[in-house]
């Protein structure tokens, strides 16, 4: 019988997919954080979109208010990576 050793799943493209569409700049993405009390400087949103760091629940919240997007889309096509 075959193990398979999946590792966590990652929304980081999908971040930098909104942030994109959305036409922001990192920059411009953490002062909004900020003005919204969360303490995350570009460089820590940098890490986000780069996949090392986790997007704590509130961030994500503040993301989909300033992103104007639906929950859904910060984990869209990650069904497909469960795929064995």
């Amino acid at each position: 019988m075959k193990q398979y050793l999946l590792g966590d799943l990652n929304i980081s493209e999908n971040v930098v997919r909104l942030r994109k569409q959305a036409g922001m700049t990192q920059n411009y993405v953490a002062i909004q954080l900020q003005v919204m009390g969360l303490n995350i400087s570009r460089s820590r949103l940098s890490m986000i979109e780069l996949g090392r760091l986790n997007v704590p629940v509130g961030v994500l919240v503040a993301l989909k208010v300033i992103f104007k997007c639906n929950y859904s889309d910060f984990f869209e096509g990650l069904e497909e990576k469960l795929s064995i």
